[in-house]
């Protein structure tokens, strides 16, 4: 008997082609889908191996229902780590110019399920992380343009000349920005000669919401 916790090359397949159908279909795929997609023609090994995946904790399964999977918390996590690739939800736009008012958070600017996906190893840590998508030209110097995409990981502690997502409080704008603390000040610079930076006198008004960990950048 296979020892807990340890899963063989075909229930790995498996479970990547669920998430993948389910991700691009909107609901999990047959019996029969699933043994086409893996190799596997009797349906009997098919459901001894979904039934194997239950018992790990992957799956949900209702055993009279159509199509009756439910993908865990687990399975996502153990997808992504099995395949070499994390997934980062894509939250939004940060703004690479002057700051500008969010979006209201009951009106989100991309849906719940989008994300990126990224090979591991790329980043040092993988808690935390979430993707923005940049509008503006002033971060243009530091290779970061107008519709690329910006990694972040959620930390409010910086250092000097780190890329930050900053929050203004009282005028409840954001923008994308290299960070210093000058005296009392806090300055806000961009990285696009053109562009000027600007200062904030009550450092309290600042909140570093994310720290820039990765570009992606899109190709034109």
């Amino acid at each position: 008997m296979m020892a807990k916790g340890k899963l063989s090359d075909r229930q790995r397949n498996m479970l990547d082609f669920i998430q993948r159908y389910s991700r691009d279909q909107g609901y999990p795929p047959s019996i029969r889908e699933i043994g086409e997609a893996v190799g596997i023609s009797s349906t009997s090994v098919v459901n001894y191996n979904l039934n194997r995946l239950v018992e790990e904790g992957y799956l949900d399964r209702h055993q009279n229902v159509s199509r009756g999977l439910r993908l865990t918390d687990k399975m996502s996590t153990a997808v992504e780590r099995l395949s070499g690739v994390l997934r980062v939800p894509l939250v939004g736009r940060i703004f690479a110019g002057q700051p500008v008012p969010l979006p209201g958070t009951d009106d989100p600017v991309f849906g719940a399920d989008e994300g990126i996906e990224l090979a591991r190893g790329l980043l040092p840590v993988e808690d935390g992380l979430f993707a923005l998508q940049v509008k503006g030209d002033s971060m243009i110097d530091a290779m970061v343009g107008d519709g690329d995409i910006v990694v972040m990981r959620r930390q409010p502690d910086w250092r000097n000349g780190d890329m930050v997502a900053v929050w203004l409080r009282g005028k409840e704008e954001t923008t994308l920005k290299h960070i210093y603390k000058e005296g009392r000040r806090i300055r806000l610079q961009p990285a696009n000669p053109t562009m000027q930076s600007f200062y904030v006198d009550d450092p309290s008004d600042v909140e570093v919401q994310g720290k820039v960990m990765l570009v992606v950048r899109q190709l034109q």
